[in-house]
């Protein structure tokens, strides 16, 4: 029985720009080359599946996606292309958004599908953002009543020993086998190295290995483990989902990196972490604000509150108001970005340290609250140019509290003080701490810096007849990176799916 055209197919058949005979033949040697001899498609079949919503049979979809990974330079997943398993379709109907939220068995099957698609395109050097970002208020209306439920379990869910879902011949995935608490325990730390090194260098150089070690642990959850340490892998595959995500939109691959983040906050979720799935959900929150899209970024505010629970400490939930307090600046509401602020000052001083943070938390501290405090304030001031005064006031108070391993942190905080001094007419001072980042982000893989940094470049226009200036602008139009992204996307764009 067919269906009616497969409209998300023929989008992307329509993007590719093949023939339905090329794609065919494409087919038959992708086919071949993954080991499956016995495939013969041809033009009819292709139409079928385009025209009349015809679903091939397996393994043909597997290879349809990675067919579409190599030409379109983003990861195109098998869902993307409008296939389902039996049973799925009525599924992902109801569940809103582009099958959001998936049911719970599907987590571990998407996170792995997705990582395995993102390193063949990591072996191929594509970083294409072809995919539009997913709205906010999309997002928050799709998983809202979701995320404040608990998890339900599914019924012959586990099998101890077996495969929940051994058919799924996924990509990249290797024969995972049920792993004890020494596994786990190395995976946990294996987190808090690649969190150190992203502090320091930034997203670029290690993440293919982070999206490897998810891929790896995805194939881990598909096994059945005591209920303990099932939830401490599904706390492992949550922080490394988010690190993905988050050296992904440090270099620029924005779509990708929202695909992490909802599959960081599913993931937290499995494992009974409210609090982490709401701080997963935060740092879409921060990528939409870094992109022009403040009012985005304030309804996944809004989910990451309603979604992280009573049992958020004080700490997390000062660093939601941050976040919060930085769209409010960028939209120009420099009353509700004053009160914010102040309600997360309050919020950091009430955590008396008594329970633990936990380790995905431990980066934001004094230094981090202040650094947000300087950026919220020097984003008002375009706004508003008495407000650089205070973006000063914490930009120093920042650098003085940073650790010196965090210097991707260490440049931010530099650009915001250069970037204040600039709106309050001091060029001198505005100088030094320009150079100051300057002379450390060639360093570092962040491509977020250099869109802070163009944002500085912006306000030295009106000093091009200070000399010192002048030579700070030239060493920056010479050092800025002949390829980089637009740091803000056009209102109205295509917002449907990631």
């Amino acid at each position: 029985m067919t269906k009616g055209p497969n409209t998300r197919l023929a989008d992307l058949f329509g993007l590719a720009g093949w023939s339905k005979g090329e794609l065919a033949r494409l087919v038959n040697r992708q086919s071949v080359a993954m080991g499956h001899t016995q495939l013969a498609t041809d033009t009819s079949r292709v139409r079928r599946w385009i025209d009349m919503g015809e679903t091939p049979r397996d393994p043909v979809p597997k290879v349809l996606a990675a067919l579409f990974t190599e030409r379109l330079g983003r990861v195109v997943t098998i869902e993307d292309l409008g296939f389902s398993k039996p049973g799925q379709a009525a599924r992902r109907q109801q569940s809103g958004l582009d099958g959001l939220p998936w049911a719970p068995d599907r987590t571990a099957e998407v996170l792995t599908e997705f990582t395995g698609m993102d390193l063949m395109l990591n072996r191929r050097g594509l970083v294409g953002a072809g995919a539009a970002l997913t709205a906010g208020s999309a997002l928050s209306t799709a998983m809202y009543s979701w995320l404040r439920t608990e998890p339900a379990p599914v019924a012959g869910m586990f099998n101890t020993g077996a495969s929940r879902y051994a058919d799924q011949a996924s990509f990249d995935r290797y024969d995972a086998a049920p792993v004890g608490s020494q596994e786990i325990e190395a995976l946990e730390h294996s987190v808090e190295v690649f969190r150190a090194w992203d502090a320091a260098r930034g997203g670029g150089l290690q993440r293919k290995a982070v999206v490897g070690q998810l891929n790896e642990v995805g194939g881990m959850l598909a096994y059945h483990h005591p209920d303990r340490l099932q939830r401490r892998l599904w706390g492992v595959a949550a922080n490394l989902a988010v690190l993905a995500g988050w050296m992904s939109h440090d270099v620029g691959m924005e779509p990708t990196a929202q695909k992490y983040f909802v599959i960081a906050a599913h993931a937290a979720r499995e494992g009974g972490d409210k609090p982490r799935a709401g701080e997963a959900l935060s740092r879409a929150a921060r990528q939409m604000v870094h992109l022009g899209r403040p009012d985005d970024a304030l309804d996944l505010m809004k989910l990451a509150h309603a979604g992280s629970g009573q049992e958020t400490l004080p700490r997390t939930r000062a660093m939601l108001h941050t976040i919060e307090a930085w769209a409010q600046a960028s939209m120009g509401h420099g009353q509700q970005m004053r009160r914010t602020l102040g309600e997360a000052e309050e919020l950091f001083a009430s955590d008396k340290g008594d329970v633990p943070p936990p380790s995905w938390m431990q980066m934001f501290d004094e230094a981090d609250l202040h650094g947000m405090e300087a950026l919220a304030f020097r984003t008002l001031a375009d706004h508003e140019p008495a407000a650089a005064g205070a973006a000063e006031l914490h930009a120093k108070r920042a650098l003085e509290l940073r650790a010196k391993e965090r210097q991707r942190s260490k440049i931010f905080d530099w650009i915001s003080l250069a970037s204040a001094y600039f709106i309050a007419d001091e060029p001198e001072q505005a100088d030094r701490y320009a150079r100051l980042a300057l002379v450390s982000i060639g360093e570092n893989s962040s491509h977020r810096t250099w869109d802070r940094l163009r944002e500085m470049y912006r306000l030295t226009g009106q000093y091009a007849g200070h000399a010192a200036v002048a030579d700070l602008r030239e060493e920056i139009e010479q050092a800025m990176p002949r390829q980089s992204r637009p740091a803000r996307l056009p209102k109205g764009a295509s917002l449907r799916r990631i």
